[in-house]
C-alpha cells in the first residue's frame, strides 16, 4: 500500500446522499485554506444477494428471476455511480478520488481500522450513516464509531460527523457518550443491551421475515402459495405452544416474588409486564384469528403484487430508456457548450488582435504624419538643392566631354604601345634564338670578378634551396640573362685535373633535355649552367610545408608523361653503344629540373666517361628511371625496397595513381606501370635498355596526344593552367615569377613586376634591381595601368578565340 501524503483527507460516506454532502461540506470548510486531496471511502453493498428493493417494498432476492435480478443490480450500481459523481462534483476544483472498500465478511468497523494502518491515514472524517448504511456485520453506527476510536493508531486523527456537525466521542463508567460541539449528549452506548430489547428484536425479525415470505409467494418464480400458508401455520403453532406454557405456569404465581429476588432487574421487569396472563392469552387468541384472516388477505395481495411487479418492470425499463436519452442529450449539450466556449475564445483572440492592430495603425498614422512634415521640409530643401545641382550637372557634362577626349588620346597611345610590344616580341624571339645558338656552339670562361659581381659576392639571398636544404648553387644574371652558378667548396672541391675534366665533359654535351653548361671559372672553381625557373621535380612532387604558395605546383598527367619521355631521351643520349657511354649514376627527382616552360632536363652527371660498356651502370640507371616513373605515377616518395614495388605489379600501381595529376586513362596508366615494372626488373629482361624504354614511352605518348586536344594540353603551375609560353609576350611575364602579371607595377629600374613579387623582394632587404643588380634610387611602386589593360585585352581575345 502507498503511504498517505500529508495533504490527503480520507472521508467515509454512506449511501445517504444528503448526509454525505453535509460531511463533504464540513471537510471543505475545515480545510478551506489548505491545499488538500480528498479521498472518498465508499463501502459497496451486496444487498441484492439477499433482497430486492421494488416500488412495492423489500422482497427476497430468491423470489426474482435472474434477468430481473441482474437489471436490479445494474440499477443499484448506476445509482451508486451517480451518487459518487455528485460527491466529486460537489468538491469542485479540489482534487478528489474514490477508494472503494472490498467486499468481505469482516465487520465494517474492523475493515476501517485495517484501512487506516494500510494507508497510514492521518486524517479520517467519518459520517454517521457510513456504518449504518452498510449491510455487513456491524455493531451499529455508534458502537462502530467507538470501536474505530479505540483501535485506531495514534497518528490518525478521527472526525465523526453527524448531520453536518462535528461530534466528539467520550467514555464515562463503561458508557460511551457522543456529544456535539456545545457539550450536549447526542447518543449513548452501553456494553450490553437489555434482554427485553433482544427479545423484541427476535420477535420483530420473525414477523419481518414472515411478511417477506408472503411477498415472495407472488414473485415471478411461480412458487406455490401453500408454502407461505405452511409458514404462517408453523408460527401459529409456536405461539399456541408459548401460550400453553404461560397457562401451565399460572399455578406458580405465588412463587414469583421469590424468584424475582433471584433473577436480575431485567427479568423482574419482564415478569411484571406479564402479570395478567389470562388477559394476554385471550388477546393472543384474538391475534391468532386475525393472523388467519391476514394470511387470506396476503394471498389476495400476492396476486395483486404480481401485477404491480409487471408494472414496476415496465416503469423501470421506461425510466432506463429515458435515462439513456437524457445522458445522450447531456453529452451532446456538453459537447455543444465546449464548442461554443472554443468559438468564444477564438472570438476573444480575434478581438484582441483587432485591438492591437488598431493601436498599431494609430502609431503608424502618427509616424506617417511626422514623416509627412519631415518630407515637406526636405522637399523645400531639395528644391533649393535642385537648382544648384543643375548648375553642377552642366559642369559635369563639360568635364565628361574632356574625359572622352582624354580616353581617345589614351586609346591612341595604347595602339602605339601595342605595336611597340609586337616589335619587342619579335626582337626578343630573334635574340633568344641567337643566344641558344651561341650556347650550343661554345661556352665561356669567366673571371672571378664577373662571377662575384653576378652573384653579389655569393649573397645568401641569391642562394637556391631545394626542399629544406640549402645548395651551393646561386642565381645570378650575366648579360641580362638569368643563370645558375654552382660552386665547388674547399671541402668537396675537385682537383684541378678533375674540374677541368668535368668542364670538358659537360662542355662537349649538348642535348635539349640535359642541363647545358654556359661557362666556368677556374679561379673560383664554378660552373655556370642555364637557369631552370621551376626548380627540381622533387620540389613539385613532394613540396615541403615551408615552400611559399607561389611555388606550390602540380603536374597534370600529360605533363608527367612528357617528363618521362624527355628524361628517357636525355638518358638514351648518354648511353650510346657506338661511342664512350656516360652513365648518370644518381638519377632521382632532385636531379630532374624544369625550366620556365616545364621542359625536363637532367642534371648532376657523373664526370667519368667509361671506355667500355658497363652493364651494372646501365642496370642502375634503368632501375633509377623505373623508380622515377613510379614516383611520377603515384606521387609518393618510395622508401621501400624495389622488390616490394615489383611484387605489387602493374595493377597494384594503377590502384595507387596520384589524384592530383587528374584522371589517368586506365589503359595508358596500365602501360606506363608495366614499363616501370620492367625497368625495376631489368635483370630479368636482359634486352631492356633506356633506348627500349624511350621507344615504348614514345608509343604511349602518341596515344596520349590522340586523346588530348591541343587546348587541353596545359601545365598546372601554382594551382592554375599555364598558357603556352610561345603565345605569351615576354613583356607580360613577371621577371621574378615568370608568370603573366595580374597587377603590374613599375620600379625605379624601369621594369614592371608583379606587385606581390616585388614586395616580397623588397621585404627580404634587397636594395638592388632583380634585373640589373644595380642599386634602386627609390622603392616607390607605380601601377602600370596601361600594361594591365593590354594584358586584360590580350586575355579576353584568347578566351573568345575558338579552340
Amino acid at each position: 500500500m502507498m503511504d498517505a501524503k500529508p495533504g490527503k483527507v480520507y472521508v467515509a460516506v454512506g449511501n445517504n446522499l444528503v448526509d454525505g454532502l453535509a460531511t463533504l461540506e464540513w471537510v471543505l470548510k475545515k480545510w478551506s485554506s489548505h491545499s488538500i486531496t480528498i479521498v472518498i471511502i465508499h463501502a459497496t453493498t451486496n444487498i441484492l444477494n439477499q433482497f430486492v428493493y421494488t416500488p412495492l417494498g423489500k422482497l427476497p432476492a430468491s423470489s426474482a428471476r435472474d434477468e430481473s435480478l441482474e437489471a436490479f443490480r445494474m440499477y443499484e450500481q448506476e445509482k451508486i455511480n451517480n451518487q459518487l459523481s455528485q460527491y466529486i462534483a460537489f468538491c469542485g476544483k479540489i482534487k478528489t478520488r474514490i477508494l472503494p472498500m472490498e467486499k468481505t465478511d469482516e465487520p465494517i468497523h474492523e475493515q476501517i481500522v485495517e484501512l487506516i494502518s494500510s494507508f497510514r491515514i492521518t486524517k479520517l472524517v467519518m459520517g454517521m450513516t457510513f456504518l449504518k448504511s452498510s449491510s455487513r456485520k456491524s455493531r451499529g453506527s455508534i458502537s462502530g464509531s467507538f470501536y474505530v476510536h479505540r483501535h485506531k493508531p495514534d497518528y490518525c486523527e478521527l472526525f465523526v460527523i453527524c448531520g453536518g456537525k462535528l461530534v466528539s466521542l467520550r467514555e464515562v463508567n463503561d458508557e460511551g457518550l457522543m456529544e456535539d460541539d456545545q457539550g450536549n449528549t447526542v447518543a449513548r452506548m452501553r456494553e450490553k443491551a437489555p434482554f427485553i430489547c433482544c427479545l423484541g428484536k427476535v420477535l420483530f425479525e420473525n414477523s419481518f421475515d414472515g411478511r417477506y415470505s408472503s411477498f415472495s409467494s407472488s414473485s415471478p418464480t411461480n412458487k406455490d402459495s401453500v408454502d407461505s400458508h405452511n409458514q404462517w401455520e408453523n408460527n401459529f403453532q409456536e405461539l399456541e405452544k408459548y401460550f400453553q406454557e404461560l397457562l401451565s405456569s399460572k399455578s406458580d404465581d405465588e412463587d414469583c416474588p421469590r424468584e424475582l429476588n433471584k433473577v436480575g432487574p431485567i427479568e423482574a421487569n419482564m415478569l411484571t409486564l406479564h402479570q395478567n396472563r389470562a388477559n394476554k392469552i385471550e388477546d393472543l387468541r384474538v391475534k391468532l384469528n386475525e393472523a388467519h384472516e391476514t394470511i387470506e388477505l396476503m394471498r389476495r395481495k400476492a396476486k395483486e403484487n404480481v401485477k404491480r411487479q409487471e408494472k414496476a418492470r415496465w416503469a423501470l425499463n421506461l425510466c432506463s430508456q429515458q435515462t439513456e436519452e437524457f445522458e445522450a442529450r447531456t453529452n451532446e449539450e456538453i459537447t455543444n457548450r465546449m464548442e461554443i466556449k472554443k468559438d468564444l475564445d477564438r472570438a476573444k483572440e480575434n478581438i484582441y488582435e483587432i485591438i492591437s492592430d488598431i493601436e498599431e495603425s494609430k502609431s503608424r498614422l502618427r509616424s506617417i504624419i511626422e514623416l509627412q512634415s519631415e518630407l515637406s521640409n526636405k522637399l523645400q530643401i531639395s528644391t533649393i538643392a535642385k537648382s544648384s545641382a543643375e548648375s553642377q550637372l552642366e559642369k559635369e557634362v563639360t568635364m565628361r566631354v574632356d574625359m572622352l577626349r582624354q580616353i581617345e588620346e589614351l586609346r591612341r597611345q595604347r595602339d602605339v604601345i601595342h605595336r611597340r610590344i609586337e616589335f619587342c616580341r619579335e626582337k626578343d624571339a630573334i635574340g633568344m634564338a641567337t643566344r641558344i645558338t651561341e650556347l650550343t656552339c661554345s661556352y665561356k670562361e669567366y673571371t672571378a670578378e664577373e662571377i662575384r659581381f653576378a652573384t653579389d659576392n655569393f649573397a645568401e639571398r641569391l642562394r637556391l634551396k631545394s626542399g629544406n636544404n640549402w645548395t651551393n648553387v646561386y642565381r645570378a644574371r650575366i648579360k641580362h640573362t638569368t643563370v645558375a652558378i654552382k660552386r665547388f667548396d674547399s671541402v668537396n672541391s675537385l682537383s684541378p685535373e678533375l674540374f677541368q675534366a668535368k668542364v670538358k665533359l659537360l662542355g662537349s654535351i649538348r642535348h635539349p633535355h640535359l642541363v647545358a653548361m654556359m661557362g666556368f671559372s677556374s679561379e673560383l672553381r664554378c660552373i655556370v649552367f642555364e637557369y631552370m625557373h621551376h626548380g627540381s621535380l622533387q620540389d613539385i612532387l613532394f613540396p615541403s610545408k615551408r615552400i611559399s604558395p607561389r611555388r606550390n605546383r602540380a603536374l597534370y598527367w600529360q605533363d608527367r608523361l612528357r617528363v618521362m619521355s624527355q628524361v628517357s631521351s636525355g638518358l638514351s643520349f648518354l648511353h650510346p653503344a657506338d661511342r664512350k657511354p656516360i652513365f648518370h649514376g644518381n638519377l632521382n627527382p632532385s636531379n630532374v629540373l624544369l625550366d620556365r616552360y616545364l621542359v625536363a632536363k637532367v642534371h648532376g652527371l657523373n664526370p667519368k666517361a667509361h671506355a667500355f660498356f658497363d652493364e651494372s651502370e646501365v642496370i642502375k640507371d634503368v632501375t633509377d628511371f623505373g623508380l622515377l616513373m613510379v614516383q611520377l605515377l603515384t606521387g609518393r616518395s618510395w622508401a621501400r625496397p624495389v622488390e616490394e614495388i615489383v611484387t605489387l605489379g602493374s595493377l597494384g600501381l594503377v590502384g595507387m595513381l596520384d589524384e592530383v595529376a587528374g584522371s589517368w586513362p586506365s589503359d595508358l596508366a596500365e602501360e606506363l606501370a608495366g614499363i616501370a615494372i620492367k625497368c625495376l626488373s631489368v635483370k630479368v629482361y636482359s634486352n631492356w635498355s633506356i633506348a627500349s624504354v624511350m621507344r615504348a614511352l614514345d608509343v604511349v605518348k602518341r596515344k596520349a596526344d590522340d586523346l588530348v586536344s591541343p587546348g587541353d594540353h596545359l601545365a598546372i603551375v601554382g594551382g592554375k593552367q599555364m598558357e603556352d609560353p610561345e603565345d605569351v609576350p615576354r613583356v607580360f611575364l613577371c621577371p621574378i615569377f615568370q608568370e603573366v602579371m595580374k597587377n603590374p607595377h613599375i620600379v625605379a629600374d624601369g621594369f614592371s613586376y608583379e606587385l606581390e613579387a616585388i614586395q616580397e623582394w623588397l621585404r627580404m632587404g634587397h636594395n638592388t634591381s632583380p634585373m640589373t643588380n644595380l642599386s634602386l634610387k627609390h622603392k616607390n611602386l607605380i601601377p602600370n595601368h596601361t600594361l594591365r589593360s593590354l594584358i586584360l585585352e590580350w586575355q579576353n581575345k584568347r578566351s573568345t578565340q575558338p579552340p
